[in-house]
């Protein structure tokens, strides 16, 4: 049975998804990131997957269960997303001289009267939200084509930012939309996306089934020639006229004169344009362009398909207002959106979380080596070394679920406990402290600190595989996430 879920669908759960961070009660995101260690190809004879490609291209992660775990694993730090690191967002489409853009039309996908041919934009796109119909201009303002001079290139690039229709020298007329903000641009604004939201006052002078173009879809022959006036624009709407030109006895412009009101279809007959004056025209057909719900200009997120959510935060050295909680130490190779994680068994609330294990340790010889492999002799716990701080004496670690990293030869993974010494690969030893203390912010029980988010809590909803990025005490990145919907 033909069915289709409608791309207003789509909006409803990108307006859901975009609310769940601002609203009272709604959910906590936080931004996570991981992966010290590199990727290995070739079987490992553990739990991990046989083949994760490598540094320099990273596989895809599959979307199962393991994919709610295997992060959690070596996860180094979070960072929670506020709401005004959260925007509505569209695919950026920037103006250029001598492009040829498609016009907006309400009925792309439609069968064509009596054919079994789909209409379909210039670019051969079947669907709205796939043609390219809008822009982004130098000045940072964004419009809607409504008219591409026949489907020809435009060369003049539209400037104004008047609720009325713009037309431009290279016959192009162009509906204004709204401006990036000087926020907008430093925050949501990527090579590939771009923020959308709807400007207040073109909003106001939106009128709603108001006729902005007509278009020629048959020019017919015959007519006698003249500009032929006050052709009522029939439907369900009101108030609606334009004028035909018949030149070299065909249709070839037609000119809206009253837009009118509550148009959610239209027609303009070859007989009406023939009792208009254009007398003896035969097989003439006009197109009547519908207007989006409320009109054009009301609201831009679901005029120019705003189903997706861009989300965009960035990782300032180590975050030292939130005691160091974000590594510069070791790099990382994964970045997550996790869901409602908990801290200490409640929901999360720090603008921070340290996601490593830590010792306290004393009696230190030699130091401790990035992404060297420390063990513990009385219990047979494996770990590989994240950063090791010299000055007050913590060794933060991460146990994976794979061989040399967090499980012995037989596949079991131990915790890291007692008192005996912990040995480093490289040579270094030291003795965990027995002291119940706080170092650098850090709470150590018996010499140990626990992660602050815990392991497997919240959901992960977005896992992302990349090359390695290393980090800096005087560096930032900034990580912007698109979610299509």
């Amino acid at each position: 049975m033909p069915a289709i879920i409608t791309d207003k669908f789509r909006i409803h759960n990108s307006e859901q998804f975009q609310e769940a961070f601002s609203e009272g009660s709604g959910n906590t995101m936080y931004l996570g990131i991981g992966r010290p260690q590199p990727f290995a190809v070739g079987t490992r004879g553990d739990a991990r997957t046989n083949n994760e490609g490598s540094d320099i291209s990273p596989l895809t992660p599959a979307d199962n269960l393991n994919a709610q775990h295997f992060p959690f694993d070596d996860m180094l730090a979070t960072k929670k997303i506020a709401a005004s690191d959260v925007t509505f967002a569209i695919p950026r489409r920037d103006w250029v001289t001598g492009t040829t853009y498609d016009v907006y039309r309400h009925d792309y996908g439609e069968y064509a009267t009596g054919t079994t041919t789909a209409i379909t934009s210039n670019s051969g796109k079947s669907t709205l939200f796939d043609a390219s119909f809008y822009v982004l201009t130098t000045d940072r303002n964004v419009y809607k084509c409504l008219e591409n001079d026949g489907n020809t290139a435009s060369t003049v690039e539209p400037t104004a930012t008047s609720p009325i229709i713009l037309s431009t020298a290279d016959g192009y007329k162009w509906k204004y939309m709204y401006t990036l903000s000087a926020s907008q641009q430093a925050n949501f604004l990527s090579t590939d996306f771009m923020a959308v939201s709807t400007d207040s006052t073109i909003s106001a002078a939106a009128v709603a089934g108001a006729i902005d173009t007509i278009k020629i879809k048959s020019a017919g022959t015959g007519g006698t020639d003249g500009t032929h006036t006050g052709i009522a624009i029939r439907g369900d709407g009101t108030g609606g006229t334009c004028s035909v030109t018949i030149s070299g006895n065909i249709v070839t412009a037609v000119t809206v004169t009253a837009a009118g009101t509550g148009y959610t279809f239209g027609t303009v007959s070859n007989a009406q344009i023939v009792a208009a004056g254009g007398t003896g025209l035969t097989g003439a057909e006009l197109d009547v362009i519908i207007p989006p719900k409320g009109g054009h200009g009301k609201n831009a997120i679901e005029e120019l398909g705003g189903f997706y959510v861009l989300l965009n935060t960035s990782l300032e050295g180590t975050e030292s207002s939130n005691s160091g909680d974000v590594t510069t130490a070791n790099d990382f190779r994964k970045i997550t959106l996790i869901r409602d994680p908990l801290s200490g068994g409640s929901a999360a609330t720090a603008n921070t979380l340290r996601a490593t294990r830590a010792i306290n340790i004393t009696g230190v010889t030699g130091s401790y080596v990035v992404d060297e492999k420390i063990t513990q002799t009385t219990t047979g716990a494996i770990g590989k070394v994240v950063e090791w701080d010299s000055t007050n004496s913590i060794l933060y670690y991460i146990q994976t679920r794979h061989n040399d990293e967090g499980v012995d030869s037989n596949g079991n993974q131990t915790a890291f406990s007692g008192t005996n010494i912990v040995t480093g690969a490289g040579g270094a030893t030291g003795t965990p402290t027995t002291s119940t203390s706080t170092i650098n912010n850090v709470s150590f029980t018996s010499g140990y600190s626990a992660s602050e988010i815990d392991a497997d809590s919240g959901d992960i909803l977005y896992i992302e595989n990349r090359a390695p990025i290393t980090r800096a005490a005087d560096q930032t990145e900034n990580i912007k996430l698109v979610i299509e919907f």
